[in-house]
């Protein structure tokens, strides 16, 4: 009799969906439509509709599972129907609102941020993914529901049924979280770390190493020019010369210093961070006006908007150093390489400090942390205010800071709370201070001490603003007044804003320049004459140098 109800259920579930969870899944996928940070097109929308959708189905039906088994009295036949018609109105009235409001939302954050204006075709698009998403996520789901049927009648046969339901569960998500989390994942990790290592490794013929002996890659350098990727290539053998710094400055001019060493020149964290310093030693970083220690990005990608526009401002009197730690962008490197950063940028940093310790006073350059993106994060890190209380560093750039990143957080929590979320205000700005594309690193108007540490970072930006505490909360920033480049109509749903800050971390970088975790050339420019106070430097340097740098996280700065 058993066997008989539970293959009545099975058939069931497999061509009735419970309306009641359906109709919750229907409410988030109406919120899911809401704006957040990034504007999203057709396809993205209606695949995280999809998921709200399964997210909202699966909540409620562990929560009837639960009502269930505490035996509580659960509505029949036509009392069901009717309550179940009564919230069926509200959610459908709901969904079809936001359904005709979504394009428009959207089209305000594309608005705001300059961007091409989405069709009305774009709506049906969204629906059919959104459909598709939650049909797939639908099978899955009786996939893992026949599973844990399957244990759970196994385990009946030995084991109380009661023992046997919980037991079945745990067992069944065991066999998801493994071949998800070992299998598939695993896989996928596998495969991109490979084709972003391969692609890294691929040298250009047309691009030769170095002629000069002072540079690094060349024949008389400590770092393979083969084993130094692209990125670190295209870093080496890019930005300003000589020449084109005096076109712009009129004045003599040295030819910048740029030392990178590859991931794959050394297995070792701090054998890497050595080979940076011995080759530093011998290009006579120690000897320039400006020292740059940088992290990059994951794939290990350096902004040229950023240290174009440093070189063209001290006449090419700067060296600046960074050691790559991963080959992944850099979503991937913060969830599948946290550590690699970490510890890379902490040997790096430890082994320059130390060696510019052992300098006479009189004789160091002045020393400068800088990061964008997951190299700020890992930068950070590596700043140990304790140990350089008594000999501290000049300064820091640190732009797009992601959320995980505890200097950053411990800043914010020093904030005048009078001050924003975005664009906070500690201690009149004196050592710390923030800017935006709204605002400039100097708009306090107050003076700077002897440390000018600096976090750039857009409202638009997800990697810096989202909050693992939205599944249930809403962020401090949005019960605030919105920033420019943030959409008013922007709302709270529990789960549903985790999803969509979820997404928007994933797309950030497909913004505009100046807009998301695309940091523009010109705040940058701002942003390094603010900290590194360069010599004689007026408002008019700084206009002309703008004038220069155009699309700056593409090209860099320019001076044809």
């Amino acid at each position: 009799m058993r066997q008989r109800e539970d293959h009545v259920q099975n058939r069931r579930s497999l061509f009735f969906i419970p309306v009641l969870p359906l109709l919750v899944g229907l409410l988030l996928a109406a919120a899911s439509l809401t704006p957040s940070l990034i504007p999203r097109d057709g396809i993205l929308q209606g695949v995280l509709a999809g998921i709200s959708t399964a997210a909202g189905y699966v909540v409620m039906q562990f929560l009837l599972s639960l009502w269930r088994s505490l035996e509580l009295p659960v509505f029949r036949g036509r009392v069901a129907a009717v309550l179940h018609a009564l919230v069926a109105i509200p959610v459908l009235a709901t969904l079809v609102f936001c359904v005709l409001k979504s394009r428009e939302w959207q089209n305000g954050i594309r608005e705001r941020m300059g961007m091409p204006l989405l069709e009305v075709s774009n709506t049906t698009k969204t629906m059919l993914v959104a459909l598709a998403v939650f049909l797939a996520l639908f099978v899955i789901g009786l996939l893992v529901q026949a599973l844990f049927d399957l244990l759970r009648r196994r385990l009946a046969r030995h084991i109380p049924a009661r023992s046997a339901n919980v037991l079945g569960l745990l067992l069944a998500a065991m066999v998801v979280v493994t071949v998800t989390r070992d299998g598939v994942v695993s896989w996928l990790f596998g495969i991109a770390d490979r084709s972003y290592a391969a692609a890294q490794q691929l040298v250009d013929p047309e691009i030769p190493p170095p002629g000069e002996s002072w540079k690094p890659g060349s024949a008389s350098s400590l770092i393979s020019w083969e084993l130094m990727g692209k990125p670190g290539r295209d870093f080496i053998t890019k930005g300003p010369g000589r020449d084109v710094i005096e076109r712009f400055t009129g004045r003599p001019a040295m030819p910048p210093l740029r030392i990178y060493v590859g991931r794959a020149q050394d297995e070792s964290p701090r054998e890497r961070a050595r080979i940076a310093l011995e080759e530093m030693k011998r290009v006579g970083a120690f000897t320039r006006k400006i020292l740059i220690v940088a992290s990059p990005t994951g794939t290990g990608w350096m902004d040229p908007a950023s240290y174009d526009a440093l070189e063209y401002m001290h006449d090419g009197d700067v060296a600046t150093v960074a050691v790559q730690y991963s080959y992944l962008q850099s979503p991937l490197a913060l969830i599948f390489e946290t550590r690699a950063g970490l510890d890379q940028a902490t040997e790096t940093m430890q082994a320059i400090y130390d060696y510019w310790l052992s300098l006479p006073v009189n004789q160091r350059p002045r020393l400068y942390m800088h990061g964008i993106s997951l190299g700020s994060w890992s930068s950070m890190y590596s700043f140990n205010p304790l140990q350089m209380i008594n000999e501290p560093i000049n300064g820091a750039l640190w732009a797009g800071p992601p959320f995980p990143s505890e200097l950053w957080r411990q800043a914010n929590a020093a904030r005048d709370m009078d001050s924003p979320f975005v664009l906070p205000v500690v201690d009149d700005g004196q050592v710390i201070r923030y800017s935006s594309q709204y605002s400039k690193p100097d708009a306090l108007g107050t003076p700077w001490g002897g440390v000018r540490i600096l976090f750039m970072q857009h409202a638009s930006d997800a990697i810096v603003f989202y909050d693992p505490s939205s599944l249930w909360r809403a962020p401090v920033w949005m019960n605030e007044a919105p920033a420019p480049d943030v959409s008013p109509q922007l709302s709270f749903t529990p789960i549903v804003t985790q999803l969509q800050l979820a997404v928007d971390m994933l797309v950030s970088t497909s913004t505009p320049s100046g807009f998301g975790h695309n940091y523009h050339a010109h705040e940058y420019i701002d942003g390094w004459v603010a900290v590194s106070e360069p010599a004689g430097w007026t408002a008019s340097d700084t206009d002309r140098l703008k004038a220069i740098c155009g699309i700056g996280e593409q090209l860099g700065c320019q001076n044809d």
